[in-house]
């Protein structure tokens, strides 16, 4: 116990690692607000820089840049409504609105308290609960990943506005997107129409930035001579009773973000979907309707997407099976410093556990610091003139794209789903349901044929396990709930529910 808890004190006793980590956190904010500079390219980055160094010190920095880089693109979602990296999508739908009412203040520093609240509890759960999380994501089989990605679609009824339909034709096209480009499994170009340069795909972050930032400065056009809102910024720290009032919603809504972490393959954009989505199904008064500046609809994305970490820690090193994107590279660079991610870990290395376990509770520490600061100067940005502030949001959506794959072809495709993102705009699509297909996407064929395969492709084996298998049976019957629930009959019974049981209280 004493050797463990002085692995666990390693980077806070140690001034080195204290100062790297706190460098990795803050230079992970602002990559991470900077739309096309994702998280996982800054430490990929990072590798060939720490390549030299001692293991402990690599990892420090790392962990803070991964810290700081989840939490980062929910600044840019806030105030420019481009959100910085895939997991502030959800953010954005609530938090611009916010900035529009002259609260950027107050969105900011939410989406800052709970992405620590969601932070530490995932650290908590990766130090008490690696081997129990680590075994449960073991029994995910390719059809529960499809039916997880299922009813992450399903989330459209809650992001298409009035009109499921609409929510439904967006979704299945942002499905439909990410198909395009070389079939991972038969090597085949698909809606390729012959073109060479489509057969990599169209890169989400290029589409992402496109439907959201530029079509946004597009719909702003309209209102150039509109005075910018003067924000508050008076009042950023979030006072204890508004936090208090929704720790039930944050505490769920971490749990999400740790389950759905430790699943691989998953990460954090697909956990803040999963959890935005539950905050407008389970909470019956928000502060504001969701979509129109609701607190619940930040705290909710950003507690899951932050606490997500602590679950994608957990199969890395327990299983050596990356939780996401930047897992994987973290996979890779252990395997450089000659460690080997897996079950004999824990064994072999005992230290590294309780040492990351450290690092991540100590990079959450400064995410409170360094995030609740500066927060009134990047208020500033939406006080801008509109006519300075949309040159230089198409600038920034410009340089962030071409900085994927230093590619002017990911920059025309930013461009054209701009102007596709501003007629969806005005021809009242929700643009939302769009990007949520293009992540889900990947994740639903590759379960689907993978789990055919498994049944040789016969459908009605591949039937029959969803309904036998304890697991995928629940992940089923939820599906069906969730759809049951988005349709008129299902509100129409809970009507009839809810007035017959007002009349029966009223008789009592």
């Amino acid at each position: 116990m004493g050797t463990s808890l002085q692995y666990f004190l390693m980077p806070i006793v140690d001034i080195k690692l204290l100062f790297l980590t706190a460098v990795g956190t803050f230079c992970g904010i602002y990559v991470g607000a900077i739309p096309g500079l994702s998280v996982t390219m800054a430490v990929s980055i990072l590798i060939s820089f720490t390549f030299s160094w001692e293991v402990d010190p690599a990892l420090a920095l790392m962990i803070g840049i991964y810290t700081g880089g989840v939490y980062g693109g929910s600044r840019s979602a806030v105030l420019l409504n481009i959100p910085g990296a895939p997991a502030a999508v959800a953010t954005g739908f609530d938090g611009y609105p916010l900035a529009k009412l002259g609260e950027a203040g107050k969105a900011v520093g939410l989406s800052t308290t709970a992405s620590v609240i969601g932070g530490v509890l995932g650290v908590v759960a990766f130090a008490t609960a690696a081997p129990i999380i680590s075994e449960y994501s073991l029994m995910f089989a390719p059809r529960d990943y499809f039916l997880l990605a299922i009813m992450g679609l399903l989330l459209v009824g809650s992001l298409s506005g009035e009109s499921l339909a609409k929510g439904v034709f967006t979704g299945a096209l942002g499905v439909l997107l990410s198909m395009v480009g070389m079939d991972t499994f038969t090597g085949q170009g698909r809606f390729t129409f012959g073109s060479i340069g489509l057969m990599t795909g169209i890169h989400y972050v290029a589409i992402m930035i496109g439907i959201f930032g530029v079509s946004e400065a597009f719909v702003q056009l309209h209102d150039l001579d509109v005075k910018p809102i003067k924000q508050d910024v008076t009042k950023i720290i979030p006072s204890w009773r508004l936090l208090s009032q929704h720790m039930y919603l944050i505490i769920k809504c971490a749990l999400i973000g740790i389950g759905v972490g430790a699943l691989p393959g998953t990460g954090g954009d697909i956990a803040a979907l999963l959890a935005y989505g539950h905050a407008r199904r389970s909470v019956k008064k928000p502060t504001r309707p969701f979509g129109e500046g609701a607190y619940e609809g930040v705290i909710a994305p950003e507690t899951a997407n932050n606490a997500a970490i602590g679950g994608a820690f957990i199969p890395m090193l327990t299983l050596g099976i990356p939780g996401d994107a930047v897992t994987a590279v973290l996979i890779g660079a252990l395997f450089i410093h000659g460690l080997k991610p897996g079950p004999m870990l824990m064994i072999e290395t005992p230290h590294l556990f309780w040492y990351s376990t450290g690092c991540m509770l100590l990079a959450n520490v400064f995410l409170l610091i360094l995030g609740l600061s500066g927060i009134k100067l990047f208020a500033k940005i939406v006080e801008v003139r509109k006519g300075l502030l949309l040159p230089i949001i198409i600038m920034i959506s410009v340089i962030g794209t071409y900085a994927i794959n230093n590619s002017i072809y990911d920059v025309y495709w930013m461009l054209g789903f701009g102007i596709f993102g501003y007629f969806l705009k005005m021809y009242g699509f929700q643009t939302g349901p769009v990007i949520l297909g293009v992540i889900l996407g990947p994740l639903m064929e590759t379960g689907y044929r993978q789990a055919m395969a498994d049944q040789h492709n016969r459908l009605v084996g591949f039937i029959s396990q969803l309904l036998v298998n304890p697991l995928s049976l629940v992940l089923t019957l939820s599906m069906v709930f969730m759809i049951l629930g988005q349709t008129q009959f299902w509100a129409k019974v809970r009507g009839r529910f809810r007035q017959s049981h007002g009349s029966a209280q009223e008789e009592l």
